[in-house]
């Protein structure tokens, strides 16, 4: 098996949107993610403050991302996570692009997001080095960026 930095330098780099979604104001922890993973050599597109998920999915269609990042501060992910993944659905990209979230959410809500669909839930803690790997490695498993 090859390890996180092989995907990196794979045929093409990993490409990720990553997008504030809803009322969520807060994007300096969004900013540190998108840098880590440029300096890890990924290609990030990053959508910006108040975003709606349709606007995710058609930006994450447009660019043809690898993975979708949403951070999330505001609570609303129990509402805004299940709308994203039904624009991806809908746009024939769920079982393609990847979904990540980040952000502050419970333990209970983070188990039931995975059930949804998302690929992974980083929380607020997560270090820029733990975010890079645990995309290479999804991206690696799902064989997406190779």
């Amino acid at each position: 098996m090859r390890n996180s930095d092989e995907v990196i330098r794979s045929a093409r780099p990993i490409r990720v949107l990553v997008a504030k979604v809803g009322l969520d104001g807060h994007d300096r922890g969004v900013k540190i993610v998108a840098r880590a993973l440029r300096d890890a050599g990924m290609e990030v597109v990053y959508t910006g403050l108040h975003r709606k998920p349709e606007e995710i999915v058609m930006a994450a269609l447009q660019e043809d991302v690898d993975v979708i990042g949403v951070s999330i501060l505001s609570g609303a992910h129990m509402t805004l996570f299940p709308k994203i993944i039904d624009q991806m659905k809908r746009h024939g990209i769920f079982d393609e692009v990847l979904l990540v979230g980040g952000g502050v959410m419970p333990d209970e809500d983070v188990e039931e997001l995975r059930r949804i669909g998302v690929a992974a839930i980083l929380g607020q803690d997560t270090s820029p080095d733990t975010v890079v790997k645990t995309i290479s490695q999804l991206v690696l498993a799902h064989g997406a960026g190779v």
